[in-house]
C-alpha cells in the first residue's frame, strides 16, 4: 500500500505500507524527550520482518535484517475496511503495548479514494463508512498514550479531487481527529504534512489548518520517503511558524526515518540499492519541534513498482540494512517510576528489565520457560507472555497460564487459547513456534477481574 506515480518528478511521495499485524516489546530510549512524548515505543514481534527472520534462520541476509530492522519498533499499519473486526484488533494491539508499559504507533490508512487510485487505492467505501471505522477504531484505543499516524498521503495528494470532494475530505479527516481523541484523551495524532521536496511549508500549513490540526496535536512528514532528517526538521519548522501565524500555536512534528540514511531521489525504492535506514526510533528527539523519529513505513515493505506494494522483500531490506549503523544500546531510563504499585524498597540502582523476570529459570537443554506481566486496571487486565526458548531451538511450545480466582480471559493474540478461567494452555500459531536457542516471542491476553497472581510454565513440543 501506499505509493503513488502521480507524483512531481521532485515530489517523492508515500509508498507501499503493509497492513501486517503486530504486538510486541520495544527499543530502550532515552530518559527525556525534546517534544511532549517520553517513553520507549512499542516493537512489534509478529511483523512481517520478524516472521520472516523467524522462518529463515539460515538465509545469509538473516542476522542483518534481524539485528537492524526486525529489532526495531516499527508502525502497526491499519488499511483494511473491517468495521465489525477493528475494535477488537485495536484493542488487542493496545492491551500488549499497554502490559509492557511502552507506546504503539498505529498508522491510520482507510480514507476514500485513497492514494488517488494508485498502486495503493482502496479505503472505505464512502465517507460515511469511513466514519463508521474509525469511531470502531476509536473504542479499541484504550486510555494510555497511543501514536497515531493519521491518513499518510490524505492532504499533500489532492489532484484527483474536485474543491467539493477536498472540502469533504478535510472534514472527515477533522471529525476523525476528535473522534480519536475523544475515544482516547492521551491519543497523540499527527495529520499529513507530506514532506520537504513536494508542497511548500505554507500550503502544507493552509492543508492542515483546512483538516483540523488545531485538534491535533501535529504533522508528519517523510513518510515511506527518502529526504534527510535535517530537510525534514527545517521543513516542519517552516510548517509550524506559518501555523503560529494563523494563531494555530503548540504543534510538533514527527518524522519518518526508516529509509533517509542513504540518497534520496526517485521516490520509488524497489529498484534502488543506495537506500538505508536512518535514524533509530526514539521520543528523544533533541528538538523542542519533533516529538519522535519514526519507523512508519517498515523497511523492507515494497513501494508498488517492482514488487507487490507492501509486501514484504527481504532483498529491499537488506539493501536498506547492509552497511547502517548498530541500532544503540541505551538502557531504560532510571527515573520514572512504574506505573504499577510502587517498590516497598529502594529501586536498584542499575536499570530495572522492562519485563518480568521468568518464574522459572531458563531451561538449560531443549525446552522453554514462560513469564508473564500484567498490566490491571478497574475491573480487567491485560497480560504479555515472554516464551523463551532454553540451550536449543524449540520447534513449537506450549504456555499454561494459571488465573486467580474470579479471572476470566476475553481475548488473546498471539497463541491459540484452550479455556478462559482457571489454568489455560495458550499453544504457538503457525508463525512463532519456532524460537531460536536463548530466543524469545511473546503472546498476550485480556481478561477481566484480578490478574496479578497469574503465573506461567512452558513446554516444548
Amino acid at each position: 500500500m501506499l505509493s503513488s506515480l502521480l507524483r512531481r518528478s521532485v515530489a517523492t511521495s508515500v509508498a507501499a505500507v503493509a497492513g501486517a499485524t503486530a504486538v510486541g516489546v520495544c527499543l530502550a530510549v532515552g530518559s527525556a524527550s525534546a517534544g511532549t512524548l517520553s517513553g520507549s515505543l512499542y516493537r512489534d514481534p509478529s511483523s512481517a520482518v520478524v516472521r520472516w527472520v523467524a522462518a529463515n534462520p539460515g538465509d545469509s541476509r538473516t542476522a542483518v535484517i534481524r539485528d537492524k530492522i526486525a529489532s526495531q519498533p516499527q508502525a502497526r499499519w491499519f488499511a483494511n475496511f473491517n468495521p465489525s473486526t477493528v475494535q477488537s484488533e485495536v484493542s488487542g494491539f493496545i492491551g500488549a503495548a499497554n502490559a509492557a508499559q511502552q507506546i504503539p504507533v498505529l498508522a491510520v490508512y482507510e480514507i476514500p479514494n485513497r492514494d488517488c487510485g494508485g498502486a495503493s487505492a482502496g479505503g472505505a467505501p464512502d465517507l460515511n463508512q469511513y466514519q463508521t471505522w474509525v469511531s470502531n477504531f476509536a473504542r479499541g484505543l484504550g486510555n494510555q498514550t497511543v501514536i497515531i499516524i493519521l491518513e499518510t498521503d490524505s492532504l499533500a495528494l489532492l489532484t484527483c479531487l474536485s474543491s467539493a470532494e477536498i472540502s469533504a475530505r478535510n472534514a472527515a479527516i477533522s471529525t476523525a481527529t476528535r473522534t480519536i481523541k475523544s475515544g482516547n484523551p492521551n491519543a497523540k495524532v499527527y495529520l499529513d504534512g507530506g514532506h520537504s521536496t513536494w508542497n511548500s511549508a505554507g500550503e502544507t500549513a493552509n492543508r492542515l489548518r483546512a483538516a483540523g490540526v488545531q485538534y491535533a496535536d501535529g504533522f508528519f512528514t517523510n513518510v515511506s520517503n527518502y529526504n534527510s532528517t535535517s530537510s525534514e526538521a527545517n521543513f516542519g519548522r517552516s510548517v509550524i511558524s506559518a501555523l503560529n501565524g494563523m494563531g494555530i500555536q503548540g504543534k510538533r512534528q514527527v518524522i519518518d526515518t526508516s529509509r533517509n540514511g542513504g540518497a534520496s531521489g526517485d521516490w520509488c525504492g524497489d529498484d534502488n540499492t543506495d537506500r538505508r535506514i536512518g535514524q533509530y526510533p526514539t521520543t528523544n528527539t533533541g528538538d523542542g519541534n519533533i516529538d519522535a523519529y519514526l519507523w512508519v513505513k517498515p523497511p523492507g515493505e515494497a513501494d508498488g513498482c517492482r514488487y507487490t506494494a507492501g509486501s514484504f522483500q527481504p532483498d529491499l531490506a537488506y539493501s536498506l540494512a547492509n552497511g547502517a549503523p548498530n541500532p544503540p544500546t541505551t538502557a531504560p531510563p532510571t527515573t520514572a517510576p512504574p506505573t504499577t504499585a510502587p517498590p516497598t524498597t529502594a529501586p536498584p540502582t542499575t536499570a530495572p528489565p522492562t519485563m518480568a523476570p521468568p518464574t522459572t529459570p531458563p531451561p538449560t537443554g531443549n525446552g522453554c520457560s514462560a513469564s508473564v506481566v500484567v498490566n490491571q486496571w478497574s475491573g480487567g487486565f491485560t497480560a504479555s507472555v515472554t516464551v523463551t526458548a532454553g540451550s536449543a531451538d524449540i520447534n513449537g511450545w506450549t504456555a499454561t497460564i494459571t488465573l486467580p480466582s474470579g479471572a476470566a480471559v476475553t481475548s488473546a493474540w498471539n497463541a491459540q487459547a484452550s479455556g478462559t478461567s482457571g489454568t489455560i494452555r495458550y499453544t504457538n500459531v503457525s508463525y512463532n513456534g519456532r524460537v531460536g536457542a536463548g530466543q524469545s516471542t511473546n503472546f498476550g491476553f485480556q481478561g477481566t477481574g484480578t490478574g496479578p497472581g497469574a503465573t506461567a510454565t512452558c513446554a516444548a513440543s
